[in-house]
Parts: C-alpha cells; sequence; structure tokens
C-alpha cells in the first residue's frame, strides 16, 4: 500500500481524473491516484465518478474482517492509504474530502453542519458544465453542508430508499458525478461497538451495497470512462460501555483506507 497522505489530497485528484480545476482552496491533489487514473485510462479522463461514501469504516476494521469487505477488495484496482483531519467527525472530515481545504480553512472544525461558504468540488464540476448529484440520509452532515448549489440532492428517511435511487440514477446515466452516503455502520458502532454482531452486520451491508453499484455501473455506464470509489470519512475506536466514538487525535480514527476501480469506456 502507498505512503499515506491527508485526506485533503482526495479532491483535487478527483477533479484531475475529470479534467476540471479543483476548488479554490485545494490542496495538491494524491500523486498515486492521479497516476492511477492516467495508466486505467490510457491517459484520457474520467466523464463518471461514483463515490460511495459509507461511515466510520477505520482501517483498523478493514484489516481486521477483511472477510467481510470480500466483494469490495475484489472489486479494486488500488487501495490508497489516507490520514483523515482532526477532529475526526463526520462534517470535518467530508468538507476536506470535497474541498480539498483542512478544517481551518473550509471553516468546520466540530460536529456541526453548517452549509460550507467555501468553493467545493461540486461547485468545481457545475462551473465545468458537470451534473453532480448527492444522496444520503435526512439530517446527516453531507445532506447538510453542500447544499444551496444548483444541483440535485435526493435525502431520504431510509438507507434502502437513497440506495435504491441510486441505483436508478445508474440506470438512467444522467449524472457525471455521484455521491452516495451511507450511514448504518457508523450508527450501529456508537450504539454497540465497533466489533459488535450488529455493526459487523452493517460493514457486510455496505459491501453488498457497493458491488451491487459496481455491477449497476459495468452494465448501464459501459460509454463511459469511470471511476468508482469506496471512500469513508474517518475510523473508529472502543470506548467504555461496549459502545464506539470516533474523534480523537489516535490511528484508529484517524487512520482509513479507500479502494478504487476504474472501467474504461467500450
Amino acid at each position: 500500500m502507498n505512503e499515506r497522505k491527508s485526506l485533503d489530497t482526495l479532491c483535487a485528484a478527483l477533479c484531475y481524473a475529470m479534467g476540471i480545476d479543483a476548488p479554490e482552496k485545494a490542496n495538491a491533489a494524491h500523486t498515486q491516484l492521479c497516476e492511477y487514473i492516467d495508466k486505467a485510462f490510457d491517459g484520457k479522463k474520467a466523464d463518471r465518478i461514483f463515490m460511495y461514501n459509507p461511515d466510520a469504516i477505520a482501517e483498523w476494521i478493514y484489516k481486521k474482517y477483511p472477510q467481510l469487505l470480500k466483494g469490495v477488495i475484489e472489486r479494486k484496482d488500488i487501495e490508497i492509504a489516507y490520514e483523515t483531519v482532526m477532529p475526526s467527525v463526520t462534517p470535518v472530515c467530508f468538507g476536506t474530502m470535497y474541498t480539498g481545504a483542512q478544517p481551518c480553512v473550509h471553516g468546520i472544525q466540530k460536529y456541526e453542519k453548517p452549509v460550507l461558504a467555501i468553493d467545493t468540488i461540486f461547485d468545481a464540476l457545475i462551473r465545468s458544465g458537470k451534473k453532480p448529484v448527492i444522496l444520503a440520509e435526512n439530517n446527516c452532515s453531507i445532506a447538510k453542508i453542500f447544499l444551496e448549489r444548483e444541483m440535485e440532492y435526493f435525502i431520504y428517511d431510509s438507507i434502502d430508499e437513497l440506495n435504491a435511487k441510486a441505483c436508478e440514477i445508474i440506470m438512467k446515466d444522467e449524472y457525471d458525478f455521484v455521491v452516495v452516503y451511507n450511514g448504518n455502520y457508523d450508527h450501529i458502532m456508537h450504539k454497540s461497538g465497533p466489533e459488535s454482531i450488529g455493526a459487523l452486520a452493517e460493514l457486510r451491508a455496505n459491501d453488498c451495497a457497493f458491488s451491487c453499484f459496481d455491477v449497476m455501473i459495468k452494465e448501464h455506464w459501459k460509454n463511459h470512462n469511470t471511476l468508482l470509489a469506496f471512500a469513508m470519512d474517518h475510523g473508529c475506536h472502543e470506548i467504555d460501555g461496549n459502545c464506539g466514538s470516533h474523534g480523537l487525535d489516535c490511528a484508529e480514527d484517524l487512520h482509513i483506507t479507500h479502494f478504487y476501480k476504474a472501467y474504461k469506456a467500450e
């Protein structure tokens, strides 16, 4: 696996993949991801990116229970180790993922969900004439902090509903940059711990959802250069009372691994 870089290197790499300028405050692109994109698409650019964003799946969880992410592992071409940002909580980390800026720059530095005023990847996509879309659960961070852009948002009360909508979006093939957030592992992990039966069942559910999206993308996006990502925000650790948490400056919370797969247009 590669040398660990900050999560703030992802945004500019995604923009590089699509051949657009990065957001104004984005840090430099992740070199290895850019090199992979060049090789995978023979020097051409992606015209579709599908970002599957599960929540709180730590690198240590992936390494301890790889059998529960079998579908992701079998499908990926490359895995990239990142160090997420502090404090390692959802709005802070996704703020960095999709602006390329550190928390002190994008402005979310604690667990709160304001609409980001800073330039984001969604603004960059819109300026370039591309169509982004966000699918997320009601009241979650991704459903709130990227609002007020000229783009589509599909916000649902359940993961089943939003994943079904994601499948519909894949089949209709109308959007260039698709973000799908699933917070189910995080929800259960907080209540019963990162390694509880319930939490690990949700980890497996994330694997199944990603695998389903992969199958559909291969079928319905054959005419596109597509980059597919399994990209979480932060990790997690166990606390007293058999519960789970995150937000600390520790490897369990900060170290994450993303998985990428490129499909060339047929």
